[in-house]
């Protein structure tokens, strides 16, 4: 076996590996997919940071109006961080009606999420805090049924919940859809081990106490929502998934809003990485499992893509040699002695690979009864499958040469 064979071997071991813990997990955990514990109102502050949401923003505010939550358990702080459209002038719009909610306005732009989202855990005051976005909205029964998780367990310092994309009509935005069934199905499954590494932004409940106790959000990082949750795990609090809270959040609806977003996660699961790098191996299911994991996902991402290239470039190489040399001397270009159909092991691991992903992202459109939506068909499915994923090597190389180029911007 040669390195570059020995290369793809490790390539899909760790691919079939983590499929099967998946299925492990899942086939173990069936029965508690969807529960959640029974909690009892609590008073809560939804922070909700905004900047150029005036198409949005409305809509926000409205579905956090409509959570069917005591009126008087809530409050919403609204942080503008310097806003150049309408979006104040929306916001000032509900303020007369409703006195629970709030306006703060950032001195400056900060040009990221977790310097408003700061501001407006300091002014909350109730001691839990929910996190939203200005562009997602929760569905009614959300919040009651992710304040039971804080309940439940005094170690719980947040929790996070499933994330959709809000009426995918665009291609892109279907297959977004996808991508985000089976990220929050996989996410419930590391709840199980105690590994969930990001609670998105969409929305998420936290307890306030625990955020100040850590130092709040990293306002350097671009992906604040997978930080502060390594940050909670390294100082030993436990993050939950309520599988059946939904909130649905808006997509990118071009593939150039699409590269940049996806990209921007890159960059920040990297900072977060780097900065938490010491931990590997030493601290709870962090260091012994989120961390490596993360590592290993990084590495295989660019030693997948450099391997494709390589080959790709090599049978370039040797076919316009072999062309070259073979009119050269007046032979043959192929011959049947040539042709061979013998699969190798590497291929029969390769394909089973993929067969089996397949199997397991059917199984969990099924099991999150999104297999009748329109948005899934064979076509979709299929490019998702081939195409869709196959870029996010390419994105990881784009985002690790920002890292080294210590472009952070958002």
């Amino acid at each position: 076996m040669n390195f570059v064979d020995f290369v793809f071997f490790f390539y899909v071991f760790a691919g079939l590996y983590m499929l099967s813990l998946m299925i492990l997990i899942c086939f173990r955990n069936r029965k508690k997919m969807f529960n959640h514990p029974k909690g009892k109102p609590e008073p809560v502050s939804i922070i909700l940071p905004c900047y150029n949401e005036g198409k949005t923003i409305g809509k926000a505010i409205e579905s956090l109006l409509s959570l069917d939550y005591p009126k008087n358990m809530l409050e919403i702080i609204i942080v503008d961080d310097k806003s150049t459209d309408n979006s104040v002038e929306i916001i000032r719009s509900y303020l007369k009606k409703n006195k629970n909610i709030k306006l703060i306005i950032n001195k400056r732009n900060s040009g990221k999420a977790a310097e408003p989202t700061n501001i407006g855990i300091r002014a909350a005051k109730y001691d839990l805090v929910a996190l939203s976005d200005s562009d997602s909205f929760p569905e009614k029964d959300a919040l009651s049924k992710m304040v039971g998780f804080l309940q439940d367990d005094k170690k719980v310092a947040g929790v996070t919940c499933a994330v959709l994309v809000k009426k995918p009509k665009k291609f892109i935005e279907q297959l977004q859809a996808l991508e985000y069934i089976v990220i929050t199905f996989t996410r419930k499954l590391l709840d199980f081990i105690d590994s969930i590494y990001c609670a998105p932004g969409p929305f998420a409940l936290y307890r306030k106490k625990i955020l100040f106790e850590v130092g709040l959000f990293d306002t350097k990082n671009l992906t604040q929502d997978i930080e502060i949750v390594w940050k909670l795990m390294a100082n030993g609090y436990k993050v939950r998934m309520a599988l059946s809270a939904k909130v649905y959040a808006a997509s990118p609806k071009s593939f150039k809003q699409w590269w940049k977003q996806r990209v921007r996660w890159g960059v920040g699961g990297t900072q977060t990485l780097w900065k938490y790098r010491k931990l590997a191996f030493k601290k709870n299911m962090l260091g012994m499992f989120v961390i490596p994991f993360f590592s290993a996902s990084l590495f295989m991402g660019v030693i997948s893509l450099s391997l494709f290239i390589y080959l790709f470039f090599r049978r370039f190489f040797l076919m316009y040699l072999a062309t070259k040399y073979s009119v050269a001397a007046n032979t043959a270009l192929l011959t049947l002695q040539e042709l061979s159909f013998s699969p190798s092991i590497l291929n029969f691991f390769g394909i089973t690979l993929f067969i089996l992903g397949t199997f397991y992202t059917l199984f969990i459109l099924i099991s999150m009864r999104e297999w009748k939506s329109k948005y899934v068909n064979f076509h979709s499915l299929a490019f998702y499958l081939t195409i869709y994923l196959a870029l996010y090597p390419i994105i990881l190389i784009h985002a690790l040469g920002r890292v080294i180029k210590k472009n952070h911007s958002w």
